[in-house]
């Protein structure tokens, strides 16, 4: 997002802050980024700003929102905007009393497999959506990745940090919502050295035509493999006429229509690089029409972690 903002002639980066002393020292020079503020009250009173991006650790990104949006300021953070259903409300009612526009980093809107899905979907080529499944398992890279996702209330759950992009994708694709929650489980399958830590999750939902959806996002793919695993954010989609299938890995998406015995490989469409962040400035603007509106940024923010609430419940 940062390097974005410094590409894009409408922005002008005016502070950072960095609360956390240690991050502080240990931040490599030459960075894009000057640190100016230590304490995040400090940098809302002290700067005249129009927008707060906030990338800090997913337990501590709902109260920096709300402080932001209480002092008036649009905000945009990467996924999960929160880890608290009453964060999420707090967050929603005082965007919604300020006039604020809360926008969100769900870029495979952005990326081009998806986008060529969704065109397939919308010119009718496998007819009604009947099932989907999609399969967001991720590598764990325990070791390199940050030592505070293993810390007893910091990650917020697997569901709420990775099924988000779903949630987002589905009805943005097949111009259906998702209607109910029919099951949701987490767990601990290989990470013993934090017990609490349930990096697996799998859910089971309804469309709002009575569609079913199923999906995975566990932490379980090969650190070798790493994003490079060919099936990275496999999607699959079984309409009245046919399939759809692809991945974030594919070079082109598989159609199998019926009455065909052949699939077809269709090109990818171009992608939109930054769309999340062009349609959040277009919002601000007063633009409609959106690629990525700030209501279905918080609309896909509520299912994730109803979705982790209904695991917890389980549990």
């Amino acid at each position: 997002m940062l390097r974005r903002c410094h590409a894009c002639d409408e922005i002008e980066v005016v502070a950072c802050c960095e609360e956390d002393a240690a991050t502080r020292d240990a931040l490599p020079t030459g960075l894009e980024v000057e640190v100016t503020h230590d304490d995040f009250a400090s940098l809302l009173d002290q700067v005249e700003c129009d927008v707060v991006a906030i990338g800090d650790v997913y337990a501590r990104r709902g109260g920096l929102m709300i402080q932001a949006l209480s002092a008036d300021k649009h905000v945009i953070g990467d996924k999960p905007l929160c880890t608290s259903l009453a964060e999420l409300e707090q967050v929603e009612d005082l965007a919604a009393q300020k006039g604020r526009v809360v926008g969100c980093m769900l870029d495979m809107r952005d990326l081009p497999v998806f986008l060529g899905i969704r065109e397939l979907l919308k010119a009718g080529e496998i007819g009604d959506v009947h099932a989907m499944s999609f399969a967001g398992q991720h590598p764990l890279l325990y070791g390199s990745r940050a030592r505070w996702y293993f810390e007893e209330g910091m990650h917020g759950g697997v569901l709420n940090d990775i099924a988000v992009h779903a949630v987002d994708f589905i009805p943005w694709a097949t111009g259906l919502g998702i209607e109910t929650i029919v099951a949701a489980r987490c767990w601990n399958a290989t990470v013993p050295a934090h017990p609490h830590f349930q990096q697996c999750g799998q859910a089971m939902l309804t469309l709002d035509n009575g569609a079913g959806v199923i999906g995975d996002v566990s932490y379980l793919t090969p650190d070798s493999f790493a994003y490079d695993y060919p099936h990275y954010w496999r999607t699959t989609i079984w309409g009245a006429d046919g399939v759809i299938e692809a991945g974030v890995n594919s070079q082109t998406l598989s159609l199998y229509r019926n009455g065909e015995r052949e699939a077809r490989q269709l090109e990818l469409p171009p992608g939109r690089p930054g769309g999340y962040l062009d349609a959040f400035l277009r919002e601000i603007g007063g633009g409609t029409s959106l690629h990525l509106s700030s209501s279905e940024a918080l609309a896909a923010a509520r299912i994730s972690l109803l979705l982790q609430e209904a695991a917890e419940t389980l549990d």
